[in-house]
């Protein structure tokens, strides 16, 4: 892929090429941030160069990226920056994925270990091109952190391993991540537009197995807001998320990345978040992270801390 130029929209998402435009609305004050220009964020940015590293920050161009950089906060990709699916919502780039880095997990543990995380997130592209979709991979990337930092609490956001035997979730969850992490993204109604190539019960599925190979794993699933969903469709969602068990729910803005992405068909206001945040609670969600700017591992470190909280309380009966 080394003649591809990621720069380019029309090289970066080719399956995007031939769908109409979308206006992109302008953005609310309440989502608008500052661009990225602290010292913490260049040091953190050098640091992943210097690994070699890809992270989701850039890739699918957060709006969080200045603020959690300038704080040493960054979530790994790993497993490369092409993706074999193609979503409509997803800004990372589509096509044919190089062959895994052998020498990748040590490279995070190492800038891991450079930037004093006490909490890391760990994602990656989907990787529907390996028998396993990676899940070995995580595992090692799992076990080269806690070697190098054992302090550090790791929380894994995975693909669906739509394509795979059941049993390779397993290597995943052996690893022992304290958190597992997997996004519906959206509610089931709009999967075949915006997210084509994966199936809702099939993700739903993934992060019930998880509670039932580790009841005492925390899980966590999100999705995006302002695609054209209705409010008792996402009440629906968090139903169905808390019949799987899942313990930690986030709830953001979508954005549209270029016109080719899927529209923007609102932004919802900072007070119907608040909204969704109180049903949550009230459904037993032992964490819920929902304003426009949430993002999966927004606040990652400070949310698991609560979360562990939240969890001695529900087991002393407090």
């Amino acid at each position: 892929m080394a003649d591809r130029d990621l720069s380019d929209p029309q090289q970066r998402h080719p399956e995007k090429a031939h769908r109409p435009d979308n206006a992109q609305p302008k953005k609310p004050a309440w989502i608008r941030v500052k661009a990225p220009v602290s010292a913490g964020y260049k040091k953190t940015r050098d640091i992943m160069r210097e690994n070699k590293l890809v992270t989701v920050c850039e890739e699918a161009g957060c709006p969080n990226v200045g603020e959690c950089w300038s704080q040493g906060h960054a979530t790994m990709m790993i497993m490369g920056e092409i993706c074999t699916r193609g979503c409509t919502f997803c800004n990372i780039a589509t096509g044919k994925p190089s062959n895994l880095d052998l020498f990748e997990p040590a490279r995070v543990a190492q800038a891991v270990e450079k930037l004093g995380l006490k909490h890391v997130v760990v994602t990656s592209v989907d990787r529907d091109d390996l028998a396993d979709g990676g899940a070995e991979h995580f595992a090692q990337t799992i076990r080269a952190i806690r070697r190098k930092s054992p302090d550090t609490t790791i929380e894994v956001l995975t693909p669906d391993f739509l394509k795979c035997d059941d049993s390779v979730l397993e290597a995943v969850v052996e690893a022992k991540p304290d958190v597992f992490n997997h996004n519906l993204e959206t509610v089931p109604g709009l999967y075949p537009e915006v997210r084509p190539g994966a199936r809702y019960f099939h993700s739903l599925r993934l992060l019930q197995r998880v509670k039932e190979l580790d009841p005492t794993m925390f899980t966590k699933s999100g999705m995006m807001v302002g695609l054209g969903e209705d409010r008792q469709a996402v009440l629906q969602v968090m139903d169905d998320m808390r019949a799987a068990d899942v313990d930690f729910l986030t709830i953001g803005q979508y954005l549209q990345p270029t016109p080719k992405h899927h529209a923007v068909d609102r932004f919802v206001t900072p007070q119907e978040f608040a909204s969704y945040e109180k049903a949550a609670y009230g459904k037993g969600f032992l964490m819920v992270s929902a304003t426009p700017l949430t993002r999966s591992s927004y606040h990652a470190g400070d949310d698991f801390a609560r979360l562990r909280e939240a969890r001695l309380k529900q087991l002393s009966g407090a």
